[in-house]
């Protein structure tokens, strides 16, 4: 029989595990991350969606964790999937994705991380179509 310590360590190693097992599927690890940048009277975010793949490309955007081809390939998007753009950096947009056409980002002081629920990531501008903002 194993002393108490010793069964409670492995009982707290075994809850560890199973917790991991209930983090949600869009949380992904950016290398960089999507930011907010502040604004006292504009929204910081603008609704658009994915546009202008060619059925007989790859027919998929690639979300990455950073903004260029150098960084690894989260997800992939289709055209007309509705984004949420913030950051640009050069032609990288951060995106944040999963969520639909109900979000409001209202103007906020100081730049931040993205806050909101959803997949995030980076995509290349030239497949998002801005519909409003």
């Amino acid at each position: 029989m194993r002393p108490i310590g010793e069964n409670l360590g492995c009982i707290i190693v075994a809850v560890g595990f199973a917790l991991a097992g209930l983090t949600p599927v869009y949380a992904q690890n950016l290398d960089v991350p999507v930011m907010e940048i502040a604004s006292d009277d504009l929204d910081t975010c603008a609704l658009g969606k994915v546009s202008g793949l060619k059925a007989d490309g790859d027919g998929f955007l690639a979300v990455r964790s950073g903004p260029g081809t150098g960084y690894s390939k989260l997800d992939e998007l289709h055209n007309e999937d509705p984004v949420w753009l913030f950051e640009q950096r050069g032609s990288w947009i951060g995106i944040v994705y999963d969520v639909g056409y109900d979000m409001s980002c209202s103007p906020i002081e100081a730049d931040r991380p993205v806050p909101y629920p959803g997949r995030k990531g980076w995509v290349h501008e030239d497949w998002i179509e801005i519909l409003a903002g």
